[in-house]
C-alpha cells in the first residue's frame, strides 16, 4: 500500500480534492482507501436508527453489516485516539491510502492552499511536497519547496501521487 495525505485549513476544499482523486485513481483501475480525521466529535449514526440506539444504550462496539457493505462503530471511552499507524493496520490491502488530514503525520503530503480563505501556511505539515491552490501562489510563502498546482488539475495531481506515494508508514 502507498500512503499520500491531503492537508490544509478547515473549508480549503480538501474533502472535495479528496474525491476527485478517489475518483481519478480508481478511472486508472487502482484499488484506494482513504482515512479521514475529524477535529470534531462526529456521529455515522443516525438518532433513532438501531445501531445509534445500541450505541447511545452503552455497546462499546457496534457492526453493521449487510449484503453490500458493513462498519464498525467504535467508541473509544477514555482511551486515546488512535494513530495513524494503527489506524493504516485496519485497512485491507489496497494500492493507494489517501489520508485527509492527519497532518503532523511523517507521510508525504499536499497542501489545499486558498489564501481568500485562510492566508497563513499551515504549521507542522512536513514532509509538505505540493500544494494545489485556487490562485497563484508562491510555495515558499507556504513552506513547501514543490509544485504548485491547479486545484482543479486532478490529472496532474495524480500522476503527483502515484510518483511520490510512500509505502514506509513508520512514524
Amino acid at each position: 500500500m502507498r500512503l499520500f495525505g491531503i492537508t490544509g485549513w478547515k473549508n480549503s476544499g480538501k474533502t472535495t480534492l479528496m474525491v476527485n482523486i478517489v475518483s481519478e485513481l480508481r478511472r486508472r483501475n487502482y484499488s484506494v482507501a482513504t482515512i479521514k480525521h475529524a477535529h470534531h466529535e462526529f456521529d455515522i449514526d443516525q438518532p433513532g436508527k438501531d445501531s445509534f440506539r445500541h450505541r447511545t444504550a452503552g455497546a462499546s462496539q457496534v457492526i453493521v453489516a449487510s449484503s453490500k457493505r458493513w462498519a464498525l462503530v467504535k467508541e473509544l471511552d477514555q482511551q486515546p485516539e488512535p494513530t495513524l499507524d494503527q489506524l493504516l493496520a485496519k485497512l485491507d490491502p489496497v494500492d493507494f491510502v489517501i489520508v485527509e488530514g492527519f497532518k503532523r503525520s511523517p507521510h508525504p503530503k499536499l497542501a489545499v492552499v486558498r489564501p481568500d480563505h485562510n492566508a497563513e501556511p499551515l504549521p507542522d505539515a512536513e514532509p509538505l511536497l505540493a500544494l494545489a491552490s485556487d490562485q497563484s501562489i508562491n510555495a515558499i510563502d507556504y513552506g513547501c519547496n514543490g509544485p504548485v498546482f491547479p486545484l482543479t488539475d486532478v490529472k496532474q495531481i495524480c500522476d503527483f501521487i502515484v510518483e511520490n506515494a510512500n509505502n514506509d508508514f513508520s512514524a
